[in-house]
């Protein structure tokens, strides 16, 4: 806990510093940035049942904590797929002092237009909008028993097979059939 945590409070440290590059991403991201609380990162990493096989890409990564913790605590390998520029040089920087930079990537790019094929387990904290738009790429190029976990918002009429409550936050587990 105290290690993840600690990724927090470096990553808002590099943020308000702001790297030298303040490139404007490709497009206008479609949601705007709000780090996930260590809590529900936890679970949503516990939910999806996350183990050293894994490769967990993070959708709209923002700052890199959900596939930084993946690899740290799991040994899991990550990928985050970002617009933000400024993000991505974040989430780069954290991973390289969280020692996880050759077990985690940082994508500067459009999760819908990126390639996700290799993940067995895919996080989003996006919109239920979002998520609904997402829905046919996240079927047609996932394998089967992929696990997709969502922080807040559904997936139109997919439904979850499992649900929790961490911290007072849903969180929703599909796996690929």
């Amino acid at each position: 806990m105290r290690a993840t945590l600690s990724i927090a409070v470096l990553a808002l440290a590099i943020l308000a510093a702001g790297p030298a590059a303040q490139q404007r991403p490709a497009r206008t991201p479609d949601i705007f940035f709000a780090g996930t609380r260590q809590t529900i990162v936890d679970g949503m990493l516990r939910l999806a049942r996350v183990t050293a096989d894994d490769v967990v890409y993070d959708l709209g990564s923002g700052d890199g904590r959900i596939v930084v913790v993946a690899a740290q605590k799991y040994r899991a390998r990550g990928v985050g797929i970002e617009l933000d520029s400024r993000l991505v040089s974040l989430s780069r920087e954290v991973a390289a002092v969280s020692a996880v930079g050759d077990r985690v990537t940082f994508i500067e790019g459009d999760m819908f237009t990126t390639d996700i094929s290799p993940a067995t387990v895919v996080t989003l904290y996006l919109s239920e909008s979002l998520n609904l738009d997402l829905e046919p790429k996240l079927r047609n190029e996932l394998r089967k028993g992929t696990r997709i976990v969502s922080h807040q918002f559904r997936m139109g009429r997919w439904q979850p097979d499992e649900t929790r409550t961490v911290d007072g936050a849903q969180l929703f587990l599909w796996v690929v059939p």
